[in-house]
């Protein structure tokens, strides 16, 4: 058999079920398709793909392609859309197969079929490979899913999983007779009209793509600093790399498997013990499954204004308030810090996420979807799933009991930045301000704002009162 391997958001050798299925093929083309229409304005105004995921896209290829020679096999990278080049490269080559890893989100799917009716009678094989659970290993039907994560989680816990992830192959089968002439360079970031981002020493995630650093961090976090022991009482932290784990770039474009992360969690705890920081670390991953499970489950309705409540209803309105959001000029300094730092690095904390789509919906009252769109841009870690699941239970139309979630952005800014570490690191203009003015400069005379070049926070929410400095 001469087989056509296509890569999507699965960018590994290890644990990968589509490669395991295609070993024994006597010739094998491994092939990615870049889609130039991700680096275009979509629906929301925002690109599919900004500079900062689109390094790591490019980190993540080079790594594959030199995983792949090592084992005898080259990566084939062409621009174009799938459903365009794979028939193409079918006919050209004479291949008798397509395989490829099944997506759940709407956008992917679409792509995969049509590429399944343009190959015509080539079969293409799809296979589950980029979650954490299988159908088979769901406790019901997928239609039965409970909807809240509690009720997911204790089913899911109800049972013993024992997750035994494929090791990646020695050896693959060799290209296509004619395949070679058609390999080419990895486009640049400038090629692609990104231009190439800064290096930011503050970053909080200083790691390259691809599925060896993706490994490496792996290990190093369960087995060399064993920073994963700490992890229940770091996870709020703002700065630096070690507060949380940093593995969901990788999962997210499949460089990592979550069945080796769990096996990797699970082989830790049977040798230094389980702690609540392990376990912790562990429902974080169920949180990605559910979410995983809800987007199969519910398909587009996610992505709607009204997510997968047909009564629920948040903001819709969009204005100057949500680009001043973007690029970090609200005049609240925690929300302006933690988007600052995402524009920088394609990074932001757990705790910052849920702060910044807090403000975006309950404070500013705009539309969660352009939101969860500006993210999509730039987090690194970009998931469908992981995504607008949090931005629709956030914004109150997720599948949860409760109407929404509200973070009072000025307490979250005293209990987790204190000492105002995090906003003079990514807030140059709040550095020269005592500290105890850092968290609230709308306190200060507009001469002085406008001299700092900092904007003035529109308007003050009564609930903020409490932690105002007491001579405001």
């Amino acid at each position: 058999m001469h087989a056509l391997l296509w890569f999507k958001q699965d960018l590994r050798l290890d644990d990968h079920p589509a490669l395991q299925a295609v070993l024994q093929a006597e010739r094998l083309l491994p092939l990615f398709v870049f889609d130039p229409a991700q680096l275009q304005p979509g629906e929301f105004g925002t690109r599919r793909l900004g500079v900062h995921r689109a390094r790591f896209l490019l980190e993540s290829l080079a790594a594959l392609n030199g995983a792949l020679r090592q084992r005898g096999s080259q990566l084939l990278v062409l621009p174009g859309r799938p459903e365009q080049v794979i028939p193409q490269l079918v006919s050209h080559l004479g291949l008798e197969r397509v395989l490829t890893l099944e997506e759940i989100a709407p956008h992917e799917r679409a792509e995969v079929e049509r590429v399944g009716l343009a190959l015509g009678d080539v079969p293409l094989q799809q296979l589950e490979g980029n979650g954490l659970l299988r159908r088979e290993e769901l406790p019901c039907a997928v239609e039965q899913l409970p909807s809240v994560y509690s009720q997911f989680r204790e089913q899911v816990e109800q049972r013993l999983l024992v997750f035994q992830p494929q090791p990646a192959p020695s050896r693959l089968p060799p290209l296509p007779e004619g395949a070679e002439a058609l390999l080419q360079p990895l486009p640049s970031l400038s090629l692609l009209g990104l231009g190439e981002p800064l290096s930011v020493p503050a970053s909080a995630f200083p790691f390259s793509g691809g599925e060896a650093a993706g490994q490496a961090r792996l290990r190093d976090y369960l087995w060399g600093s064993r920073a994963v022991r700490h992890y229940s009482e770091t996870r709020n932290q703002l700065i630096g790399s070690e507060y949380s784990s940093k593995l969901s770039p990788w999962l997210a474009n499949g460089s990592l498997s979550p069945r080796r992360v769990v096996a990797e969690l699970r082989r830790h705890e049977a040798q230094a013990g389980r702690n609540d920081s392990t376990h912790a670390l562990w429902l974080e991953l169920l949180w990605r499954e559910f979410f995983r499970w809800t987007l199969v489950r519910h398909g587009g309705a996610l992505f709607r204004a009204g997510g997968v409540k047909a009564t629920a209803r948040a903001p819709t309105q969009l204005d100057q308030r949500f680009q001043r959001w973007c690029h970090g000029r609200t005049g609240l300094p925690l929300v302006d810090a933690n988007m600052r730092e995402l524009a920088a690095t394609g990074f932001m904390s757990r705790r910052g996420r849920q702060v910044v789509a807090s403000y975006l919906i309950n404070d500013l009252q705009q539309d969660w979807r352009h939101g969860a769109a500006w993210f999509e841009e730039h987090l690194i870690d970009y998931d469908p799933a992981s995504n607008w699941g949090n931005w629709a239970y956030l914004a109150g139309v997720a599948s949860d009991p409760q109407l929404g979630h509200l973070f009072n952005a000025l307490r979250q800014a005293r209990a987790y930045d204190p000492d105002t570490a995090y906003v003079s690191l990514w807030l140059p203009e709040l550095r020269h301000l005592p500290q105890h003015m850092r968290h609230t400069p709308f306190l200060l005379p507009q001469l002085q704002l406008q001299a700092l070049n900092y904007p003035r926070l529109e308007q003050i929410p009564k609930t903020w009162r409490p932690y105002l400095p007491e001579a405001a």
